[in-house]
């Protein structure tokens, strides 16, 4: 079991840049996006074809990151100016993104053996895999999470947080509220993509079908965050976040060390989800219930 907790953590650590793309557009906008299954395996994909381009891993990483701002513009627009259901704006672009991927790729799945990744060149940290891609995760989810606590303290970050609490506020300010939406969701956005693209070097494949399901384990783990947590302030929230994706994915390696099939995996991640977000409720309940009895 020891020997999963370095692997484990770095995944986690991954797979939390997704999940503060997620937080953003669930808690932040207040905006169920289903982009995110399109914009995580764009990412993936834009990396994986510009290394084996032989453009060096830090671009590849930046144009991902750009490509999924690309998908979060088109989704705030169909949402914003062609007044289409942000749930609805997000299924479409999502269904357009599965083309584009395949475009990009040229095929379902492109390889990247024996190519140099972005752990490829943090391999100074040490001789071990494990090591460097837990040093790339600490690393690149740090420098991520501090800025999104920058940029969203900043005038117009406050903005888009006050979009998401109360659009009739801050509209009555003077802030078109179209274009923090659509700005919410071009950083969303950008940050899935970076996940995809790192997590697809880690991986050593981009496949078209990788971002199935990452909706679910974002909202995993910012429920579970929030709930083992807390959420008093923003610092804390993305913290919280962070940290949610690590338990998920512990809790993940335990189900799998215990002997659950892989193939069950979406079906418990789901149940996962549905209990965590019906613990306020259940914990209410609960005190209820111990109030009663006194």
């Amino acid at each position: 079991m020891l020997e999963l907790a370095i692997p484990t953590l770095s995944q986690g650590l991954l797979w939390s840049i997704l999940a503060i793309g997620v937080y953003i557009t669930f808690r932040v906008l207040d905006i169920a996006d289903l982009t995110v299954e399109g914009s995580f395996p764009l990412g993936a994909a834009t990396a994986a074809k510009l290394l084996t381009e032989g453009y060096d891993p830090i671009t590849s990483v930046f144009v991902a990151c750009l490509a999924g701002m690309a998908a979060g513009i088109v989704t705030g627009i169909l949402t914003t100016k062609l007044k289409i259901p942000a749930l609805l704006a997000g299924i479409l672009t999502m269904i357009a993104l599965y083309s584009v991927n395949l475009r990009i790729m040229g095929k379902a799945n492109l390889s990247l053996l024996r190519m140099d990744t972005i752990f490829t060149l943090a391999g100074f940290i040490s001789d071990d895999p494990q090591n460097v891609a837990l040093f790339v995760g600490i690393v690149s989810t740090a420098v991520l999470a501090l800025l999104c606590y920058w940029f969203f303290g900043t005038e117009i970050g406050s903005a888009i947080r006050a979009t998401g609490a109360n659009p009739r506020m801050i509209r009555a300010n003077g802030i078109n509220t179209d274009n923090t939406i659509i700005l919410g969701l071009l950083i969303s956005n950008g940050l899935v993509s970076i996940s995809g693209a790192l997590i697809g070097q880690a991986n050593g494949f981009a496949d078209v079908g990788m971002g199935v399901g990452t909706i679910v384990i974002g909202l995993a783990s910012v429920i579970i965050g929030e709930v083992l947590f807390g959420t008093r302030t923003f610092w804390r929230c993305l913290l919280s976040v962070v940290l949610g994706s690590i338990v998920y994915r512990v809790v993940i390696a335990i189900v799998l060390a215990l002997g659950m099939p892989p193939n069950d995996l979406k079906l418990f991640t789901a149940i996962l989800v549905a209990l965590a977000l019906s613990m306020p409720l259940i914990q209410a309940k609960f005190k209820a219930m111990r109030k009663a009895g006194e």
